[in-house]
């Protein structure tokens, strides 16, 4: 270590011994720790910032589509489910387009209860 990282390692223990950094924005809140590896590294400021503002990528915004709707599929009359089972045809085409694997009726049966399993808690009956 150089003098000048000695120095700054210095200070910074200074100012967190007089408090410096109790009160700053975000303390306490947990961090960010998800691995952008994957991403280009030219890529990844502006994934961060497209994710931060809420924004999915069409592939993933078709997934979760197709989920809901394979959740909606039970509840609804024979033409309605007909119509919602081309949908669902469709953004499963979209999502292998994507190199995604599709979504079956079979992923959304116990979603719910196996959510509620891994957090530790009961289903409502």
């Amino acid at each position: 270590m150089d003098l000048f990282d000695r120095l700054a390692e210095e200070r910074i223990r200074e100012a967190q011994a007089r408090g410096e950094f109790d009160h700053l924005p975000g303390a306490g809140a947990p961090l960010d720790l998800e691995d952008w590896s994957r991403v280009p590294a030219e890529s990844r400021m502006a994934y961060q910032v497209l994710k931060r503002a809420g924004y999915l990528p069409p592939e993933l915004e078709a997934r979760r589509e197709a989920l809901a709707l394979v959740g909606r599929l039970e509840g609804l009359d024979a033409p309605q489910r007909e119509r919602g089972l081309k949908r669902l045809a469709l953004l499963n085409i979209q999502l292998t387009d994507a190199g995604l694997s599709p979504v079956t009726i079979a992923d959304a049966a116990g979603y719910g209860e196996r959510v509620l399993a891994k957090l530790g808690r009961e289903p409502h009956r």
